[in-house]
């Protein structure tokens, strides 16, 4: 029975884990990423200032950001280029606002970076083809596991058949 008892624990420790192992890295990230963006300012040399930019136009700062927070980092790879304090993020999140400023929809800009760098640019892929596997699997890990917990709670809790003759 002991043995029994310690194999639920440990299959309850090993989902947990699981569970943590999926959310931590997402929500680490999303914690780091500000504090490295208000810390670190990188200006690389070459590119204007775009502080005037910021300024007079809202609007177009806000569709670059939204842009920029859906397209990977390529040297941080965590992070979106919204959020990563590398010179080539903030170089690429430039050419984001330059698209845009031209006149370019969100949608162009996106499939400039897709034709560029491949569809693993964007931090979160369309869900079709192998990627939905992507979205699928946790999901389909997380029902098994429980399916499996209330399968042997079941089997150790049942009575056996021929009962007790004490």
């Amino acid at each position: 029975m002991r043995a029994r008892q310690g194999l639920v624990a440990l299959s309850l420790a090993l989902s947990l884990a699981l569970s943590l192992a999926l959310i931590l890295p997402r929500a680490t990230a999303a914690q780091q990423a500000p504090a490295a963006r208000d810390t670190q300012m990188v200006t690389p040399e070459g590119l204007r200032s775009n502080a005037s930019a910021k300024a007079t136009d809202p609007a177009l700062e806000a569709r670059t950001s939204g842009v920029a927070s859906g397209l990977r980092c390529p040297v941080c790879q965590g992070l979106s280029i919204q959020d990563s304090p590398s010179e080539l993020s903030q170089q690429m999140r430039s050419l984001v606002r330059d698209q845009l400023a031209a006149g370019k929809t969100d949608e162009e800009v996106r499939a400039y970076f897709i034709s560029k760098y491949g569809e693993w640019i964007l931090l979160e892929p369309k869900a079709s083809g192998f990627n939905t596997l992507v979205y699928a699997l946790p999901i389909l890990v997380v029902v098994g596991g429980l399916g499996l917990i209330l399968t042997l709670v079941r089997r150790w809790t049942a009575v056996p058949a021929g009962g007790d003759k004490t």
